[in-house]
């Protein structure tokens, strides 16, 4: 019974028994992998993540964009080693579920990823996106340098004064420097994919208009 109930419930701070899920060989749709090579990705590969949701439909969303290379989908942000998608939902590990995006800077941008990201969900709903509610499934971006912090942080303003002239609330969304990311099991890697019926739940305000487009209207 105790060993049922710290897996379906963790203590904040108590490792998994397990280790880490290990990565999937490769992306089934892009054919790559979305494993870090050793020493990290190199340019013109950078990597981002965000937290918009339900990870299956954003992984979709991201995969699908020009000049992405590979993406995944896990864990960010929390406080208990090794997550597991059940512990995860429960809320008591404080990670959300997130897609990792490693693009290639020779055609694309962290800019054109953010778009991406603040088009594709609605990020003044604290901790829920449609019928999904919970603090897994809030909105976030996790940074892996200043220029990233920047930019995030730029586009954020960006959207909110968007938000503030049609009515709406501010964005919800927390910035902060990326930590340990964690791969969701095999079965959540590109899902929609593997099971194109499956659930999405992600909607957008209809409101962003990318801040390169609004700068040069």
């Amino acid at each position: 019974m105790v060993f049922i109930l710290d897996w379906l419930f963790p203590r904040a701070g108590r490792p998994q028994r397990d280790g880490p899920i290990a990565p999937p060989e490769k992306h089934v749709v892009l054919g790559t992998s979305p494993a870090q090579p050793e020493g990290g990705w190199k340019p013109p590969l950078e990597q981002a993540i965000f937290g918009l949701g339900c990870f299956w439909g954003a992984e979709r969303k991201f995969w699908t964009a020009p000049g992405v290379h590979t993406t995944s989908v896990g864990y960010a942000g929390g406080m208990v080693p090794n997550p597991r998608y059940r512990p995860v939902c429960s809320g008591r590990t404080g990670h959300a579920e997130v897609v990792n995006v490693v693009f290639d800077q020779s055609k694309t941008s962290f800019e054109d990823m953010l778009d991406i990201f603040w088009d594709a969900h609605d990020p003044t709903t604290k901790n829920r996106q449609g019928n999904d509610v919970g603090s897994q499934y809030r909105s976030a971006i996790f940074y892996y340098n200043d220029a990233q912090r920047k930019l995030a942080e730029q586009t954020r303003d960006h959207f909110n004064d968007l938000l503030k002239e049609a009515g709406r609330n501010a964005c919800t969304t927390e910035i902060k420097p990326a930590g340990k990311y964690y791969f969701a099991e095999e079965y959540h890697q590109q899902y929609l994919h593997k099971n194109p019926t499956g659930y999405c739940g992600l909607g957008g305000t209809g409101l962003y208009r990318p801040l390169k487009k609004a700068a040069s209207e």
